[in-house]
């Protein structure tokens, strides 16, 4: 009898540890982005692929045993993307929203995510405001940004003669930001901006658009869009027989654009970007082993391997403070820490949440110059880490403010 008591104690102590165990929550994170529509290609499934490579090389090395990876589709629509991160901030135990291409989207998860101390981290998304005047502490921007963009090229192309500029943007945050980014560029530059269109997102029929952009008097017509809009932009350029009579920088040109129109039709065209999948050997395992799962076999692009360094820098600090459910905490957590992964190298996350890295002005390779499928860029500068990037005191950030009282 008296055996039977002490087994029923020993029962009756070791429940809580075990129900402690068996209910253990799982650290989630969220990537929301375009899965369906014209940026599916440039983030879409690759960006959840990037994500889990993340989690599967580092997670166990840092004590983290039960990490989960979900996804939605935002469809670039503001309303579905806010409902969806309310949901997982809200409902789903998602502690961390990654990638979040589309600028309105990005601007209302950036909302949520400082309402419910949470994280957001931002790939894909380009508005510098992230950074700016709507920063938080509870936001990083990661890969790119419109800042970066419109300056970055505004010089590249200066230099190149480019003086008198037409403006094709998307008619939305991200295109309006990035053409007043690189507008303001020019100006500095002393180069002039002739005019400007915006295109709805989506747009098949670029045809009225170059056609303005012919008759304004520019030398260089810029295209302040992204994904398939890019891609379908430039196509009916080439076909207008426009490649070889004007500048055309496209400001979010990837190696996706390049395998929608391929080499010919791509001449002449630049890309500013952290991450090529063939700059170094780190580079070219981490696209081998990217293509082999995407149901595409596409090589991953700067946003996708932005999401892979941004996913690995978040873990570490969820393990550093042994923690994931302060979101301000965790936030504060990896601007202390140095970033540091095979894909971005070396960096640091400034006080206003502005991912600082280099980043390398490309250029499309000549058919005759390619090697093969996916060989198509060749690199012509480098833009060092301080000089990428928007002064951290010309953003309008208040974190930046507080910070030096």
């Amino acid at each position: 009898m008296k055996m039977k008591y002490l087994l029923a104690a020993a029962i009756l102590i070791a429940a809580p540890s075990l129900a402690s165990a068996q209910t253990k929550k799982p650290l989630k994170i969220g990537v929301l982005n375009d899965q369906s529509t014209v940026y599916a290609d440039s983030q879409g499934i690759g960006s959840v692929i990037a994500a889990r490579l993340a989690v599967e090389d580092y997670a166990k090395k840092l004590g983290l045993d039960n990490v989960e990876v979900v996804s939605a589709d935002h469809q670039n629509k503001v309303d579905i993307g806010s409902n969806i991160a309310r949901a997982w901030y809200g409902n789903d135990g998602v502690e961390v929203i990654m990638d979040v291409p589309n600028s309105a989207i990005a601007l209302a998860v950036n909302t949520l995510a400082k309402d419910m101390n949470k994280v957001l981290i931002g790939s894909g998304a380009g508005t510098a405001n992230l950074t700016g005047v709507a920063c938080t502490p509870n936001t990083i921007h990661w890969t790119y940004d419109t800042w970066e963009l419109g300056h970055g090229f505004a010089n590249a192309v200066t230099k190149r003669g480019g003086k008198k500029w037409f403006f094709i943007s998307a008619d939305y945050q991200f295109g309006k930001d990035l053409e007043a980014a690189a507008s303001d560029g020019v100006k500095k530059l002393g180069g002039k901006v002739v005019g400007s269109v915006h295109a709805p997102l989506g747009s098949s029929d670029f045809s009225s658009f170059l056609i303005q952009a012919q008759s304004s008097g520019a030398d260089t017509i810029a295209f302040a869009n992204a994904g398939n809009d890019l891609s379908n932009a430039l196509k009916q350029a080439a076909e207008f027989g426009m490649a070889k009579k004007y500048r055309m920088p496209g400001f979010v040109f990837q190696i996706n654009n390049v395998q929608a129109l391929g080499l010919e039709a791509s001449q002449g065209v630049l890309g500013l970007m952290p991450f090529y999948w063939d700059q170094n050997e780190a580079s070219r395992a981490f696209a081998k082993r990217f293509q082999a799962l995407h149901p595409r076999k596409l090589m991953p692009n700067d946003m996708q391997a932005g999401v892979y360094s941004a996913t690995v820098h978040y873990l570490k600090a969820v393990a550093a403070l042994k923690d994931a459910s302060d979101g301000r905490a965790v936030v504060a957590k990896m601007k202390e820490m140095p970033t540091d992964d095979p894909l971005f190298g070396k960096g640091k996350i400034r006080v206003d949440g502005r991912k600082i890295h280099p980043v390398y002005l490309y250029e499309t390779k000549k058919p005759s110059e390619s090697k093969g499928e996916w060989d198509y860029f060749k690199l012509v500068a480098t833009v060092p880490a301080d000089q990428a990037f928007r002064p951290l005191n010309e953003g309008g950030c208040p974190l930046v403010k507080h910070a030096k009282n």
